[in-house]
């Protein structure tokens, strides 16, 4: 008879990966961390508990975006008051805050709940080759 493991957070093992984002599309990036974060690249992944791994993405002002993103992909936020809608492009957003672009994306891919959240805040993201942590000897994670 097959039974289901259920893994108690005690039990789950972190690991740190680097990704380069040098060259690679966002999107792709973004699905592949987004599903590392989560830990649906483990075998005993379980959707309730934040099995996720730490990730590290370095050279975030070099991610490319297809098409005609640049200047058509438009980022939405509102304060909550009348007349309080801001309206960013990518262009724009990549010239103040290079490392918001892949944030952003990542973000929205994970789950909108407290686990969400969570699994967010394994997430580092840098502008240029590097980072503080090294002591953790990140493995390198391909992205094709």
């Amino acid at each position: 008879m097959r039974q289901t493991t259920i893994v108690k957070k005690e039990n789950v093992k972190k690991e740190w990966y680097i990704a380069d984002a040098n060259g690679k599309t966002l999107g792709k990036l973004a699905t592949v961390v987004a599903s590392i974060l989560r830990g649906k690249n483990k075998n005993n992944f379980t959707p309730n508990i934040n099995m996720g791994n730490n990730v590290i993405v370095i050279n975030a002002e070099k991610i490319v975006l297809t098409a005609n993103k640049e200047e058509k992909k438009l980022y939405y936020s509102h304060s909550g008051y009348p007349g309080g809608l801001k309206i960013k492009k990518a262009s724009d957003l990549r010239e103040k805050k290079p490392y918001a672009l892949v944030e952003k994306a990542i973000k929205g891919m994970l789950p909108h709940t407290k686990l969400g959240r969570d699994q967010f805040r394994k997430l580092h993201v840098y502008v240029g080759p590097k980072h503080k942590h090294e002591a953790q000897k990140p493995k390198k994670l391909e992205i094709k």
